[in-house]
């Protein structure tokens, strides 16, 4: 099998600005490393604050151009990076393993929902409409426009490299506006790879910029300080998000937040323990854990826990835990040594307070970032985890008996992103949906991600919805024109 690096070329792991392959001003570089092996696997250019105005330069210059494109044409280009991306799958996912960790039948679903973002606002590209109608009272009319905001700026994280980037530039190229991105620091490549493929496809020079840089603070600080920047959407941590809601402010940005989660997966006593188990595997360990809406607490009804936890507790303890890029590999490694150290700490603690470990629970010794899916019970309310959002493989369950004790726990958190439910009662489900404080629901399923749906949360796990038909609405203005016409 080929080099994962092998497809993106190194002229190809510099910045993308305007319609050049460039290094950073200052020479820079940093080191990528490969999660499973903690060797370096690629150096990128370390963009710093000239080069990040310098990619805004070349996304102003492109905004005219692109927003009077006409938009058969913009979904035209969306369409065939749809196609670029679904007919190089294998390649994509290969490197998206490589920097990211995670298992290439993992890897290969994210190529096919990233992807699947481009194909449905191709299709949404065309369907933009304003309307016209009489005044009330009469005598004039009322005519309202749609328009792109403006070159928008995008911080995407590193559990869904080809993913979260795909979910926020595809609807932005569709309504018409030009973008930099900043990637995560750990996972840049797979976004240069997408900046390549648009490229070849045609994407005009200057709509997509893609800056990558260790120093964060410094350069998104000055995007979002320039007056040209009007839209800001990050996807990443609640602390990190309040910071940049603060920058933003100052110029009035457009902001799209989708922050943290501390998702409740309930299992009630009527449940399907069959559906139960299979959402709540998915709902835990789809990306290793390391997802916003991973299952981070799971509540289980009294009369069914004992058996729920045996069968739930054999399946964690039988998948298998290796480098993403072998074979067979159910769960790789975690992103970086940083977050396995917090995981081991977490589990430590709720132990020291009393909960037990039925499997898993000790970092393995050997090279690269691993840790083995865990389960705890008799988890305290005082246990940190319960409060953390844990981004690993790690499942604390515990019992409940009424329905309104398990909604007041579920809903005492700042986050708001999911929650899950399995129940075969009807009625008892949409108790459920209306009473928990989340902005997304799975009722007797563990996967509600969907290009077609409305991502995000309430509280304090963001602001804004990406996908759907509201995904497209959040990089648009409305122009209203009264049209005087007795």
């Amino acid at each position: 099998m080929s080099d994962p690096m092998d497809v993106l070329a190194p002229e190809h792991r510099r910045l993308r600005i305007g319609d050049a392959w460039r290094d950073a001003a200052s020479g820079a570089t940093f080191a990528v490393e490969d999660p499973a092996t903690g060797k370096t696997i690629a150096e990128v250019a370390d963009a710093g604050v000239v080069d990040g105005l310098a990619a805004l330069d070349a996304a102003g210059r492109a905004m005219a151009d692109w927003a009077a494109t006409p938009p058969r044409k913009r979904s035209e280009l969306l369409t065939a990076t749809y196609r670029a991306l679904t007919g190089r799958s294998e390649e994509v996912a290969r490197l998206i393993t490589l920097e990211m960790g995670k298992p290439l039948a993992e890897a290969r679903a994210e190529v096919a929902y990233g992807a699947e973002f481009f194909r449905w606002f191709a299709e949404e590209a065309v369907r933009v409409e304003g309307r016209y109608g009489t005044a009330p009272a009469g005598g004039y009319r009322i005519l309202t426009v749609p328009k792109p905001v403006g070159p928008c700026v995008f911080v995407t994280p590193w559990n869904f490299p080809l993913a979260m980037g795909a979910r926020k530039i595809a609807p932005a190229l569709a309504a018409g506006c030009t973008t930099v991105t900043k990637p995560a620091g750990q996972t840049p490549l797979t976004m240069l790879l997408l900046a390549r493929i648009m490229e070849e496809v045609g994407v005009p020079p200057g709509v997509v910029n893609v800056v990558t840089t260790r120093r964060s603070g410094e350069v998104v600080s000055a995007l979002l300080a320039d007056t040209r920047t009007r839209k800001l959407s990050f996807t990443g941590s609640t602390e990190v998000g309040r910071v940049l809601l603060r920058q933003a402010a100052d110029n009035v940005l457009r902001t799209s937040m989708e922050l943290g989660g501390n998702a409740a997966l309930i299992v009630c006593a009527d449940a399907d323990l069959d559906v139960a188990l299979d959402g709540a595997m998915v709902a835990k360990m789809r990306n290793i854990g390391e997802s916003c809406i991973a299952a981070n607490r799971i509540y289980v009804e009294e009369p069914v826990r004992e058996e729920f936890v045996a069968r739930f507790t054999a399946r964690m303890g039988a998948l298998s835990v290796g480098p993403g890029l072998d074979d067979g590999v159910d769960v790789g490694a975690l992103i970086d040594d940083a977050s396995v150290t917090r995981i081991d700490e977490l589990v430590a603690d709720a132990v020291a307070r009393g909960a037990r470990v039925l499997v898993g629970g000790e970092r393995p010794a050997g090279p690269g970032h691993f840790y083995p899916p865990t389960v705890l019970v008799d988890v305290p309310d005082d246990a940190r985890m319960l409060g953390a959002e844990i981004f690993g493989p790690v499942a604390p369950v515990i019992s409940f008996t009424s329905d309104d004790e398990v909604l007041a726990k579920a809903n005492d958190t700042e986050h708001g992103l999911v929650g899950y439910v399995f129940t075969r009662d009807l009625q008892r489900a949409l108790r459920f949906a209306e009473g928990l404080d989340t902005g997304m629901i799975g009722i007797n399923r563990g996967l509600i991600s969907d290009p077609s749906a409305p991502f995000g949360g309430v509280k304090q796990s963001g602001i804004g919805k990406e996908g759907s038909h509201e995904g497209i609405l959040e990089y648009l203005d409305l122009t209203y024109a009264a049209i005087d016409l007795p």
